[in-house]
């Protein structure tokens, strides 16, 4: 059987949970997806489960992160069980840090356009920014802006980014969640006294599969992202 790129979504199944079959089994191509939630919410996770899904599915994967060191975070997504290496050396992956491999931000103020005009994000077929909010452009407007996503999206990536709504003005995630086809939203709340994490499922256009609104999870040390049955929010 010979191996045909997908043109029109990315699947991110793996063995190890059931997020896509609850999640539309894909996600689009040419796509916004916006992962939305404070500090602490899962965002992250979110980020580190699609990298690991896709790259396990053959889909080429750039992931940039503003939380933690290049090392850190491979350290990290080891710990759940998602060895990321490998796929580095596969060449599937490609993580870039702003604080790169140790400590040590870079000097110039790096915003979402200068991440999307990367080599590395050109040639990914999906593109995932943990926590885009950071690195909005000052003072452009959310218009301008869209049509900047639109045009990264339209030669056939899907752009994910984590967001913290706090950071952003309001027009620009109004208008951001208006135009993504994927919008996410990372809840939690207490139940019984057990903390409950949710995904709501607010927005999810061109699904390849069936889709669950409120997603229960946690995270399983060695087996990372567990859609949790027992949870409803």
């Amino acid at each position: 059987m010979s191996s045909q790129p997908n043109v029109d979504n990315f699947d991110f199944g793996v063995i190890q949970d059931s997020l896509a079959q609850s999640m539309g089994t894909a996600i689009p191509n040419r796509a916004l997806m916006l992962v939305g939630g404070g500090i602490g919410s899962g965002k992250s996770i979110i980020g580190q489960r699609m990298s690991f899904g896709l790259t396990a599915n053959d889909v080429r994967v750039a992931l940039y992160t503003t939380e933690l060191t290049t090392r850190g975070w491979l350290e990290q997504v080891a710990s759940i069980g998602y060895y990321m290496d490998k796929r580095i050396d596969e060449g599937t992956f490609h993580l870039i840090s702003s604080l790169g491999v140790i400590a040590e931000p870079t000097e110039e103020n790096v915003t979402l356009l200068d991440i999307l005009d990367s080599p590395a994000s050109k040639d990914a077929e999906v593109v995932i920014i943990d926590r885009a909010s950071e690195l909005m452009p000052e003072g452009m407007p959310c218009k301008e802006l869209m049509l900047l996503l639109r045009k990264f999206t339209s030669e056939g990536r899907t752009l994910i980014l984590t967001i913290d709504p706090d950071e952003m003005d309001n027009d620009t995630l109004r208008g951001m969640k208006n135009s993504a086809e994927v919008v996410l939203d990372m809840m939690t709340s207490v139940v019984g006294g057990q903390l409950v994490r949710t995904v709501g499922v607010t927005r999810f256009l061109r699904a390849a599969g069936p889709l669950t609104e409120r997603i229960g999870w946690k995270v399983m040390p060695e087996m990372g992202f567990i859609v949790d049955i027992t949870a409803v929010a």
